[in-house]
């Protein structure tokens, strides 16, 4: 684990961003993934400083941009999922260091993050992905689903009640659940886990969900497809869906798609974003560092990492 993280501190900027990889773009969602991974290796300092980084660049409406390169934004969009995903990094970050001061520094953005997200809320409790109010994503909104749990969990931690979090949370579950016309289909084994991982399913619905899926997705031996009619396994899926098993007890199927994503690991630490088993080679040509805090935290799962296990296991909303 410490040479994975390593690679994610080597990548790191001296402002505390961590973009995909040297010299490459950064998005929000990715950039706190790649936080979560060096918390679970002991690196709270360098995690501390990408949550440092979000705070000094979050907007007057609490978003972020969609991409940033060399410290400026590059695509100023903002996407809902990576805005509402700073409350799990937060808190998966107090779990692993205790820091209460954190928090508390931190609070306000968060704060301002989750109510920019609840207010773009639709009347069916769907959230857009971006600009077009149309476009609404399975995956996308279990992240946000997942993030509002997570909100509420930090809410209570500095004495804040935020009940409209908690009626978002709920409407949006509801809206996934019994509503799934109002989402983009989409053939990409996110939309297939990340009900399970953002806890919109949970007990035997979730059990039922990945169980369903499985062969579709899953590529005996070489790990999760990111699309289902594509020769392609990628090491952030992969370990992600790892990850999701391992936190509600199936540790055998875990640990065997970790087995999996050994093939993708560089000398150095770091992992291939994926393999493509068609033509028998990585692909595409880079080494990112989002894939290696997924694989970090689905192994910190997969050992009971408590920080880990609280923030992805079964949340209620």
């Amino acid at each position: 684990m410490k040479a994975t993280a390593a690679t994610i501190a080597a990548v790191q900027r001296p402002d505390g961003g961590i973009p995909w990889q040297a010299n490459g773009h950064l998005d929000p969602w990715n950039h706190i993934e790649a936080a979560m991974g060096l918390d679970v290796a002991g690196m709270h300092a360098e995690a501390e400083a990408a949550y440092d980084w979000l705070a000094r660049n979050q907007r007057p409406d609490g978003s972020w941009a969609a991409e940033y390169r060399d410290g400026e934004a590059t695509l100023s969009t903002m996407d809902t999922n990576f805005t509402a995903y700073v409350a799990v990094g937060v808190r998966h970050h107090f779990l692993a260091n205790g820091d209460h001061s954190f928090v508390e520094r931190l609070w306000p953005t968060v704060d301002r993050a989750l109510d920019a997200i609840v207010r773009r809320q639709q009347p069916s409790g769907a959230i857009a992905w971006r600009t077009d109010p149309g476009v609404r994503l399975v995956a996308g909104c279990s992240s946000i689903h997942h993030a509002l749990t997570q909100a509420i969990g930090l809410a209570s931690l500095v004495g804040q009640a935020r009940p409209r979090w908690a009626a978002s949370a709920k409407r949006l579950r509801t809206a996934l659940v019994e509503q799934p016309h109002l989402f983009t289909a989409k053939p990409h084994a996110m939309d297939w886990y990340y009900p399970v991982l953002g806890s919109v399913l949970t007990g035997s619905s979730a059990t039922e969900r990945i169980d369903t899926g499985w062969d579709r997705f899953v590529e005996p031996g070489l790990g999760v497809r990111c699309v289902d009619h594509e020769p392609w396994v990628t090491g952030g899926e992969t370990a992600e869906l790892a990850l999701t098993l391992a936190v509600r007890g199936d540790r055998t199927r875990a640990a065997a798609l970790l087995e999996c994503i050994a093939r993708l690991r560089h000398e150095d630490g770091s992992y291939w974003t994926g393999y493509q088993f068609a033509d028998k080679e990585f692909w595409p040509d880079e080494r990112t560092t989002w894939t290696a805090g997924a694989v970090l935290l689905a192994t910190a799962a997969l050992n009971g990492d408590p920080a880990t296990c609280k923030v992805f296991g079964e949340q209620t909303s």
